[in-house]
């Protein structure tokens, strides 16, 4: 199983910026959702290249195999 880490940075005016790597798809909501609910409430979300990974190679898959994909 690959590493997954999840980084923060405090910036001086409060803002606490989350950083996770090693997470392939939509995986890293459910991995820090605890986390920020004690932080306070999420201002914005920007996916990473890692969150597209998985789901651009399970597409491919699917139309490999000749299955439809689900939209």
């Amino acid at each position: 199983m690959a590493q997954r880490t999840i980084r923060f940075r405090i910036r001086p005016d409060g803002l606490v910026e989350e950083l996770v790597e090693g997470v392939q798809g939509a995986g890293c909501e459910p991995l820090t959702e605890r986390i920020e609910a004690r932080l306070g409430q999420v201002q914005q979300r920007r996916s990473t290249a890692e969150a597209f990974q998985s789901q651009q190679l399970q597409e491919h898959e699917h139309q490999a195999l000749g299955q439809p994909r689900a939209l």
